[in-house]
């Protein structure tokens, strides 16, 4: 009994204690990330950029909403969220209560596909197979049906009233610490929204400094941006895989970036240009899947310096 029982039952336990960890404890192991980015130009006085990504929030969550106000003793320079700010339609309230201390200071926002329409329960092997497939969200794969349509007018006016800029297929300009920073965005290529051809052409020129701003970092406007001449891109959604293997890293993004960059800072080169790449690993999950493995929750601060000459 024991010899033919033993092993199944020895697997069986692993599974619930790696479960139990990764959805009890890791999920709600919050994290700050301190990241120094050398892109400004000779002279610029550094700037501190808090990026938040992927709250995924849903009703109830406390200790995530604790966290997100404790952000703000940090005192950046400026705000960038990067979309999926929720995982439940009835928590508009509770983002904005969360992030209320983070937009006394200047911002900015994008959203993602999770802000529109709220999660469905899917099998997460499918993540595997659309990229085996090179499908992912609606690039490659049809509109999902019965899908429920979130307040995402509610956030947007919170955002908008506490001043952070929606920089939704649009450019922004905000200061910080005196210096003059343009902001372009584009809405969540995970779901077709993007339409760079709105904001292209690159950095005006009047700005002290000028990044992009993506939800999900999708090559097409990769390639777009830096080929334009940001010097920086920011971008969510990938969660960093949420689910990785130790000494191996992740698995998918989610999208058509490789899993080198799934999250955290790198660079992106097209027709001769070369961006940094700063992907948030976010601090959130889908509410059908409230687990994170080998890949903690996290917000980061970017400190941007000066170029080397």
């Amino acid at each position: 009994m024991r010899a033919r029982y033993g092993v199944p039952l020895g697997i069986t336990a692993v599974a619930a204690a790696g479960l139990l960890y990764s959805a009890g404890f890791e999920a709600r192991s919050f994290r700050l990330r301190r990241v120094t980015v050398p892109v400004l130009p000779q002279g610029m006085r550094p700037v501190r950029v808090l990026h938040v990504s992927d709250i995924h929030m849903v009703g109830g969550q406390r200790k995530k909403q604790r966290w997100l106000r404790s952000l703000a003793g940090l005192r950046p320079d400026f705000v960038i969220n990067t979309g999926d700010n929720l995982s439940d339609p009835e928590a508009v309230p509770e983002v904005l209560d969360a992030l209320g201390p983070l937009m006394d200071f200047p911002g900015a926002y994008v959203f993602g596909s999770n802000d529109y329409y709220g999660p469905t329960l899917r099998n997460p092997a499918r993540y595997l197979f659309e990229k085996a497939q090179g499908r992912h969200g609606l690039n490659g794969n049809p509109p999902a049906v019965g899908v429920v349509h979130n307040p995402w007018e509610n956030l947007r006016d919170g955002f908008d009233a506490a001043g952070w800029l929606n920089l939704t297929n649009t450019r922004g300009l905000l200061k910080a610490d005196g210096a003059t920073i343009e902001l372009t965005g584009v809405d969540d290529p995970h779901i077709k929204r993007d339409r760079y051809a709105e904001v292209a052409g690159g950095p005006s020129g009047t700005a002290d400094f000028s990044m992009g701003v993506v939800h999900a970092p999708y090559l097409r406007s990769l390639d777009a941006f830096t080929a334009d001449g940001y010097p920086l891109i920011l971008a969510g959604h990938t969660h960093g895989g949420q689910v990785c293997l130790p000494f191996y890293g992740a698995f998918v993004t989610n999208c058509d970036l490789d899993t080198d960059r799934v999250k955290g800072l790198s660079t992106h080169t097209s027709e001769g240009r070369t961006a940094h790449l700063h992907v948030s690993a976010g601090c959130g999950a889908s509410r059908y899947t409230p687990v994170r493995f080998a890949c903690p929750p996290e917000a980061t601060l970017l400190t941007l310096v000066p170029r080397e000459a």
